[in-house]
């Protein structure tokens, strides 16, 4: 059975996803999330499948509820309803088996940045149990496919943008877990580390990882992703895989026909125009 794809005419709270005829649980499995903030219901009744192995792409527009839902999934935020799986572990009533499991890139929030990049990997390897030996050289490995190596003497906070998003990742990483969740992971990153960090992605999924992203640049979710869910005003408007979401459009112009784009018209801004 296929995943559904909502119309695009009139968005409907989302229905819990379709039985997949593998007998391979989903390595995320989130149901009838739900957060609201005051009168705003940021996320509204979201249901979702990750199955192993595959890397999806999370978009929306702004306000979505993008980061709302990576965050009650990684257990940054309680959810007012429903659950967030990760192999079986629940992400609020056994968080330490759920995030063993997950390496996280959030987007925004700050890292302990008086530390050296060589420090921060250390620190963040010995705080997921790994040997101090391993952590050693898991980090210098890091460092080095990343482009980081001459860098790991320097404070994290005299990082550029693009460093901290790498180095970020790299904590990510270190304790090799099966499911990575990145928001925005090649934000401020220069072309060339982008590639190395799309190797990298492509790689960990080879190997059997997974890997949700979250990102507003549609070409890196097409060339990246082989599945992708949509979202705006808190509910999954479709979701499965890329192919199947795209319906013979680009994935831009699915979006668009999805959530609704803006037409300016002809003298909206016409001041702007030479004369």
């Amino acid at each position: 059975m296929t995943d559904s794809v909502a119309p695009s005419s009139a968005p409907a709270p989302s229905a819990p996803p379709s039985t997949s005829p593998s007998t391979t649980p989903p390595v995320l499995s989130l149901r009838s999330l739900r957060k609201q903030f005051g009168q705003k219901v940021a996320v509204d009744d979201l249901s979702l499948d990750v199955p192993a192995g595959s890397m999806l792409g999370l978009l929306g527009p702004n306000g979505a509820g993008k980061t709302t839902t990576l965050a009650m999934t990684t257990g940054l935020l309680r959810p007012d309803a429903g659950t967030a799986q990760v192999l079986g572990a629940d992400v609020w009533t056994d968080p330490a088996a759920a995030k063993a499991r997950m390496g996280v890139l959030p987007d925004g929030v700050r890292m302990f940045d008086r530390l050296t990049g060589d420090e921060l990997l250390r620190y963040t390897g010995l705080l997921r149990g790994l040997p101090e030996s391993e952590v050693v050289s898991r980090s210098a490995e890091l460092l080095d496919a990343l482009g980081l190596t001459d860098a790991g003497d320097t404070l994290v906070v005299d990082y550029s943008a693009g460093m901290r998003k790498k180095i970020g990742l790299a904590c990510a990483l270190i304790h090799a877990p099966r499911l990575l969740i990145l928001d925005e992971p090649l934000e401020a990153v220069d072309p060339v580390s982008g590639e190395t960090i799309r190797q990298i992605l492509r790689a960990y999924v080879d190997g059997g990882g997974t890997v949700v992203l979250s990102s507003h640049v549609m070409e890196l979710v097409e060339s990246l992703c082989d599945r992708v869910a949509i979202i705006a005003e808190g509910r999954l408007l479709a979701h499965g895989a890329l192919d199947e979401v795209r319906a013979g459009m680009t994935l831009q112009q699915r979006f668009l026909a999805l959530v609704g784009g803006h037409d300016l018209g002809s003298e909206t801004l016409a001041w702007l125009r030479s004369s």
